[in-house]
């Protein structure tokens, strides 16, 4: 990899990162662990501001509606010797294959509303001009014709001088417990940004079993007494016999007949083989969705025990750390509010590979080698 000179001989520029759509830290904790110093977050959602300001001292966060920001409220968290980072993930709702039948014959009007967060997005990027600019969402949203708001996008940024590297990211290869694909795009002034190297190989991809180890057991409707996010949802009798006979890995065809739902016995049953599936301990998870505590929404039974995911295990499989704060003490916790928070997440251990992407780009760090914890230390 080449680095320009501006770079490589100004090495003593502070880093400096402000995270658009923000919700509650997930990129910019990643992103503080490898040594970027994150010193804002815009979001809409106002309960995400304790979780993101009590587990990243030294960021704010602002509740703002980032369609409505200007470029020089963003340009004024810089100092003025700072290497520029302007980092964001735009609601992927309307790009993700869940939505794909919803879309279907929507006038351009609608669909012009929903794309224009991300318009936005390149609206602050060309007028702020950021050194580096780091972009996550859903990997259907670079799928060639689909979408042309992506296509105008990446156009736009290479016409203002850009240069623009797209990859597709599987988390287990970067030791995320989540069998999902992301898009991550970067954007610089100054040449190429290469990805790290694969961190896990195939035969040692993370697992659920992994993960979730050392939690305290618990039953459909339970609360650990020692963390309230540590609940799980509660199961109605006939709920909680499917989860019962859900086999790990398998489908709602390993039920007994009186416990099929009537959308089974249609032809296309077989398209929702993993709702009220149990997940495989020897393997990652499927994605968490916003709705991963209810095991009538996917393959969300828990790989022991007979009840859906706690909100805590959600975070772990996301890759929040087990202490991640979520509601202030004595708050509120409630499974719709903190499901969708966490299911919205970027996951921090991609905070962390998108952050060791962008120093080694600026020649802060080595591409290569294990992302070692920084003695739960982070930059403020």
């Amino acid at each position: 990899m080449t680095l320009l000179p501006f770079f490589r001989h100004e090495t003593d520029r502070p880093v400096v990162a402000v995270d658009l759509f923000c919700g509650v830290g997930g990129l910019t904790h990643g992103l503080r662990q490898e040594g970027v110093k994150v010193v804002a977050g815009y979001d809409l959602e106002r309960d995400c501001k304790y979780a993101y300001e009590a587990n990243n001292p030294g960021a704010t966060f602002f509740e703002r509606d980032i369609c409505d920001l200007g470029a020089d409220e963003l340009a004024a968290h810089y100092p003025p010797d700072a290497v520029r980072v302007l980092v964001g993930c735009a609601p992927c709702q309307p790009y993700s294959s869940a939505a794909a039948k919803t879309k279907q014959g929507m006038a351009a009007e609608a669909l012009e509303a929903e794309w224009r967060p991300l318009r936005k997005f390149l609206e602050l990027i060309l007028e702020l001009r950021p050194d580096v600019v780091s972009m996550e969402n859903v990997v259907r949203l670079a799928t060639p014709g689909k979408f042309p708001v992506y296509a105008e996008f990446k156009e736009a940024l290479i016409a203002a001088g850009y240069g623009v590297d797209e990859y597709r990211v599987y988390g287990p290869d970067y030791a995320i417990p989540q069998a999902r694909r992301r898009l991550v795009l970067f954007a610089s002034l100054t040449g190429r940004v290469d990805l790290p190297p694969k961190t896990c190989a195939k035969d040692a991809y993370p697992t659920v079993g992994e993960a979730l180890a050392g939690l305290r057991p618990l039953e459909a409707g339970g609360v650990d007494p020692e963390d309230p996010m540590h609940r799980a949802f509660k199961l109605g009798e006939l709920n909680l016999e499917r989860a019962r006979t859900s086999k790990p890995g398998g489908t709602w065809s390993d039920w007994p007949e009186e416990l099929r739902l009537a959308c089974h016995r249609k032809s296309t049953g077989a398209t929702y083989g993993s709702v009220y599936g149990r997940m495989d301990a020897g393997a990652p998870s499927p994605t968490m969705t916003t709705q991963y505590y209810n095991i009538g929404t996917g393959r969300f039974v828990h790989p022991t025990q007979d009840r859906g995911l706690s909100l805590r295990e959600g975070a772990i499989l996301q890759t929040f750390p087990p202490e991640y704060r979520f509601v202030a003490p004595g708050g509120e916790i409630g499974f719709k509010r903190q499901g969708r928070q966490i299911g919205n997440a970027v996951p921090p251990m991609l905070g962390r590979v998108i952050g060791r992407s962008i120093l080694a780009h600026l020649g802060r760090a080595e591409i290569a080698g294990p992302f070692a914890v920084r003695d739960g230390v982070l930059p403020t």
